[in-house]
């Protein structure tokens, strides 16, 4: 299984990249670093710099036909320059509209507002997202996963950093099928 992890050239939440990063290595299945532009991507550690990574594909036209999953790691940078682009934004749409698996943690979730693929789904995020997600017909819930099977897609959602063992335990199960 191939997956696609998608973030921003800068401001991506190291530890919510890594750690989801090693869960799918760990799982047997293949995952690829996705990102606007080539080169690499600049991690942080909240507001710090942290740790550099190559980028494995820059988003073209149909990148999400080669992927059967996507993860979407937070750090708030990093969705935030996402959402504004429209490549990364018609990128996570495309799994939605195929019914492929996604995961979502902290931040992340505002790319999903921007995708409009928030309507009708319960999910959890940083706290400070909930008003954009229920403003986007969603339903925010205050847990540390949120597994939501509404929709054609199923989606994996957690808070923040401290629930990234119950987020790669969800993320694990839902990509498995």
């Amino acid at each position: 299984m191939r997956i696609a992890f998608l973030t921003a050239t800068e401001g991506v939440e190291e530890v919510e990249l890594t750690v989801p990063w090693k869960a799918v290595l760990e799982a047997g299945w293949t995952p690829r670093l996705v990102s606007t532009e080539p080169g690499e991507v600049q991690a942080m550690r909240h507001l710090d710099k942290a740790g550099t990574y190559p980028v494995d594909r820059v988003l073209t036209g149909r990148t999400d036909e080669s992927f059967d999953a996507l993860v979407l790691p937070g750090g708030v940078a990093n969705p935030d320059a996402l959402r504004m682009s429209r490549a990364a934004v018609d990128f996570t749409r495309a799994f939605f509209d195929a019914g492929r698996p996604v995961a979502a943690i902290c931040h992340a979730p505002w790319l999903l507002v921007e995708a409009g693929v928030v309507r009708g789904r319960t999910l959890t995020s940083w706290p400070s997202l909930a008003t954009d997600i229920r403003n986007a017909g969603g339903t925010w819930v205050d847990e540390k996963v949120h597994i939501c099977r509404e929709g054609t897609s199923p989606l994996v959602t957690s808070r923040k950093p401290d629930d990234l063992e119950a987020f790669c335990y969800g993320l694990r199960t839902v990509f498995a099928g």
